[in-house]
């Protein structure tokens, strides 16, 4: 295991320091704009980059240009949703996430606003759709920006600073236990797991403000009667039923006797 992992960290640090940066900036970019991030593995990316971080200095300017290229991403998706929004929806990949991951995405939106988009940040599907639904909603790019902006800084800095530590501490115990690539590995699939609950927990906990409105109505109410969409009770076909129906006039009963 500790020759495999040797191998496979000296080939990543190998690359150029400054190439590998940008590269990671980029994959991010990619993964946060235009529904890319459904075939880029952006945080993959990022997590073996960070492998190779030599010092404080290459964490941080890791850091930082994954942050910028998270938040160019960003922009990106803001910006063709503003100016084809439609037409992306409608094309052939659009039409392949479905109408309803499209409608959910602005149901989201809709009801949470900028929470929404901080949010969606650490959510699968949505993180790439919510850049596009923001443009083609009334939001302004500058509340846009503002809430994804903490959502990318917490992104970056946690798959950098696990990336960095893990291989960080296999180097130091490689050289005393030949167990060492064990506890890497162990380290990078709690992570990885780590992440995975935390998102089907966000998933679950925003599921009834992503839900359609007809989900979220009891189909019958306490009196056995079924209310409307808008909470309304509908009217009575036979306007002589029911216990708010008008009293016949006795004069009419007389005539017909």
């Amino acid at each position: 295991m500790n020759e495999l992992l040797d191998w496979i960290l000296d080939t990543v640090q190998s690359v150029d320091p400054v190439a590998r940066t940008l590269l990671a900036g980029l994959g991010i970019m990619l993964e946060t704009s235009v529904l890319v991030g459904l075939i880029v593995p952006g945080d993959t990316i990022v997590l073996v980059a960070s492998t190779a971080v030599g010092g404080v200095p290459e964490y941080v300017a890791l850091a930082l240009v994954v942050i910028v290229g998270a938040l160019a991403g960003e922009s990106i998706g803001f910006a063709l949703g503003r100016w084809f929004g439609p037409h992306i929806q409608h094309s052939r990949l659009g039409r392949k996430l479905g109408d309803e991951n499209w409608a959910r995405a602005q149901r989201y939106l809709d009801r949470r606003g900028g929470p929404a988009v901080f949010i969606s940040r650490f959510l699968p599907v949505l993180h790439s759709l919510i850049p596009l639904t923001v443009g083609m909603s009334t939001m302004r790019y500058r509340k846009f920006i503002a809430w994804t902006a903490p959502a990318c800084v917490i992104w970056a800095f946690s798959y950098v600073s696990v990336g960095w530590l893990a291989a960080g501490s296999y180097r130091e115990l490689s050289r005393e236990l030949h167990w060492a690539g064990y506890v890497f590995v162990a380290v990078i699939a709690a992570f990885l797991l780590g992440v995975w609950g935390v998102k089907k927990v966000l998933v679950r906990s925003q599921a009834k403000h992503m839900a359609d409105a007809a989900e979220a109505v009891d189909p019958v109410d306490a009196d056995g009667r079924v209310p409307t969409l808008d909470g309304q009770h509908p009217v009575a076909d036979n306007d002589d039923e029911g216990p708010d129906a008008e009293a016949p006039d006795p004069s009419n009963l007389d005539r017909n006797r």
